[in-house]
């Protein structure tokens, strides 16, 4: 029996054993997104057609031994990357309309590799929200309770791979935007090496017209429902297009896991954590220390992990300003002179982001250079960091306009909404490798999981981490909303189920 929940690389083997065909497959997806996507909303747009022809050149190529690593699969791409003739709105009714006619790298890397892309994934305006909504499509639920989001903006893409309506999707992040999702949705998630997985044909950034240069804040990665998917599709899509475009990926070593060097990192004054999320990280950290790794809760690097958060918030709070509508990003610039010079509020870095000047961004580029330094040194004597995806759970939904004014609350106190970038923003200063992997489920029910932080260019360690807790029994397990991934092998006539 097909089981929709099983892994990308289960079912692309099955595929290729010929114990169901690509038509079967699609055809049980097809049937699962019939049945699952009204409660969801998860996958936005539908090209049933396309994929019945996909699928069929597929069981050709099968048959034929020249299957791809990807062959057959059905997969929905966020609706930030550009995919020939499907939409790509970013969630913004002023790109409505706009069709593209040729594929986003990434995505032209999938199809290649026999993917076949069947529609799109939901997201927040611009990807610019930790909910997944928009004035196009609406909202899209978590598949663990439809009452709290998916998260953002990757959460249309994770709601549809943790309800097995996706066989795996590619995400974006630079504020938790692959991470945030992994962990509300209970399915794991990586932020490549920044570099690695090209980023042209995403929106945004629509221009840099307000910066004058690409700050090179962008992560692009997988979601999967496990870690070895993961690392099948860092083979696909961090596969560099010329020679020394994109890092090598050294393999684990042998004696896998002891010796591994692991900085558990928790407890910041500026980003305090919930209970059942410091419960989720301390259990990966024991899982690991038992495998035989040398665990230490005080290996730091040389920098605060205040200076960390400010040059990155602050530098993401001016790349996403840079796309704002003119009198949006003018009005919330003029807010600047209300705050002092070391106010670290998300007011006053967004601010601060907004105001920034040629000579104020070369000083932010020059810390951030630091970082990445800093980070390298450390990274001699610690091969992996285990700390929080973000400070709390999944969040309900709350679409309130004034983001600043949204709230989450931690061990039942209220801190600002924004504070669910606070630990994304470690990796993302030096552009570092972040794999999510599920681990638990916190007294709501609901996914915690664990930000596994690595060197440059190590993406295969954090990889191979998520995949030892997968393989020790941390799991999330089935959500609600695919409680009955079964399905009969079963081919319907094709038709528009959306």
């Amino acid at each position: 029996m097909l089981n929709l929940l099983d892994s990308a690389s289960h079912l692309a083997s099955a595929l290729r054993r010929r114990q169901f065909s690509a038509r079967h497959l699609l055809a049980a997806v097809l049937d699962a997104i019939e049945r699952l996507n009204p409660a969801l909303n998860a996958v936005v747009h539908l090209d049933a057609a396309s994929a019945w022809r996909a699928a069929a050149a597929s069981d050709e190529r099968i048959a034929c031994g020249e299957a791809g690593p990807f062959e057959g699969l059905p997969i929905t791409i966020k609706d930030c990357f550009e995919v020939a003739g499907m939409p790509a709105t970013a969630g913004a009714p002023a790109l409505r309309d706009y069709i593209p006619a040729e594929d986003a790298p990434v995505v032209a890397r999938l199809r290649r590799a026999g993917a076949n892309i069947i529609g799109k994934s939901n997201v927040p305006i611009f990807a610019g929200d930790f909910q997944t909504y928009n004035k196009i499509y609406g909202t899209t639920s978590n598949p663990w309770n439809t009452s709290y989001s998916p998260g953002g903006s990757s959460g249309g893409a994770a709601a549809a791979v943790a309800a097995g309506i996706s066989a795996l999707e590619i995400g974006s992040d630079m504020a938790g935007s692959i991470r945030w999702p992994a962990h509300c949705c209970g399915i794991s998630g990586l932020m490549a090496t920044r570099g690695l997985v090209p980023p042209d044909g995403h929106i945004p950034p629509v221009s840099d017209l307000h910066l004058g240069r690409n700050l090179r804040l962008l992560g692009i990665g997988p979601l999967a429902r496990s870690a070895a998917d993961l690392a099948l599709a860092l083979d696909v899509i961090g596969a560099p297009e010329r020679a020394g475009s994109a890092q090598a990926l050294p393999p684990v070593s042998e004696n896998w896991p002891k010796g591994l060097r692991v900085a558990l990192w928790l407890h910041e004054a500026l980003a305090p954590v919930d209970a059942s999320v410091e419960e989720a990280v301390r259990r990966a950290a024991l899982l690991l220390q038992d495998a035989g790794a040398c665990v230490s809760d005080t290996a730091r690097p040389t920098f605060s992990f205040e200076e960390a958060f400010e040059v990155t918030a602050t530098l993401i709070h001016a790349l996403v300003g840079a796309g704002l509508p003119e009198k949006i990003r003018q009005h919330l610039a003029l807010t600047g002179h209300e705050f002092l010079p070391g106010d670290l509020s998300h007011r006053a870095l967004q601010a601060r982001g907004l105001n920034l000047t040629p000579a104020g961004l070369d000083a932010l580029l020059t810390r951030r250079q630091s970082l990445c330094g800093k980070w390298a040194r450390f990274f001699k004597d610690t091969d992996v960091v285990l700390c929080p995806p973000a400070p709390v759970g999944p969040v309900s939904q709350d679409h309130g306009p004034d983001l600043h004014a949204r709230l989450i609350h931690v061990n039942g106190e209220p801190r600002p909404y924004y504070d669910l970038m606070t630990w994304a923003c470690l990796a993302t200063s030096a552009g570092l490798p972040a794999a999510v992997a599920p681990v638990m489920l916190g007294p709501d029910g609901l996914p915690r999981g664990v930000q596994i932080i690595a060197a440059t260019g190590m993406d295969r360690i954090a990889i191979a981490c998520a995949h030892l807790f997968e393989a020790l029994g941390a799991c999330a397990g089935a959500p609600p909303a695919a409680a009955s991934p079964a399905i009969k092998r079963h081919m319907p006539q094709a038709r528009n189920f959306l």
